[in-house]
C-alpha cells in the first residue's frame, strides 16, 4: 500500500500540520494546544475533576496530570478538594484564564477558518462528522 493511502499516515500528518499552526497561534497566550483543551472544557463546563478532564479529551490521567501541573504554575488554573468527596480534585479556571478566554476563542476560530479555507461549506461539514466518527469508533 502507498503510505499516503494508509489512514494513519494522512491524520498523523494533518494533526502535525493543524498542531503546529495552533501553537503558533497561542504562543501569544502562552499556551498549548493541550492547555488549551483543558481550559475549553472548563469554560464550557465549569469546575472538573481531573478524570473529567481526561475523558473529555482523551487522554490519560498520566498525561491529564502533567498539562495541569504546568498550567497551574503558569497561573491558568487552581485545585482545590472536593467538599462532597475529599478524596476528588477540582480544577478550575483562574481569572488570569478566564480574560483571556475571548481573545483564545477568537484565534480557535482563526484556526478552523484558515485550515478549512480550501474545502466547501459541505465538505468541512462532513470532515467534522467523520472524524467525530473515527474519534467515536472502538478499535479494541
Amino acid at each position: 500500500m502507498d503510505i499516503k493511502q494508509c489512514i494513519n499516515y494522512l491524520l498523523s500528518v494533518s494533526q502535525n500540520k493543524v498542531f503546529k499552526y495552533f501553537s503558533g497561534l497561542l504562543e501569544e497566550h502562552n499556551l498549548t494546544p493541550a492547555q488549551y483543551g483543558v481550559l475549553n472544557c472548563l469554560w464550557s463546563e465549569g469546575e472538573l475533576s481531573p478524570k473529567q478532564i481526561g475523558g473529555m479529551m482523551h487522554l490519560e490521567a498520566s498525561t491529564v496530570s502533567g498539562i495541569l501541573d504546568k498550567m497551574q504554575k503558569a497561573g491558568f488554573i487552581e485545585r482545590s478538594i472536593d467538599p462532597e468527596n475529599r478524596r476528588n480534585i477540582l480544577v478550575i479556571p483562574t481569572p488570569k484564564a478566564i480574560a483571556i478566554q475571548k481573545d483564545v476563542e477568537e484565534t480557535t476560530e482563526r484556526l478552523n477558518k484558515t485550515v478549512l479555507q480550501d474545502l466547501s461549506d459541505n465538505d468541512q461539514i462532513a470532515l467534522k462528522k467523520l472524524l467525530g466518527t473515527i474519534i467515536q469508533s472502538d478499535f479494541n
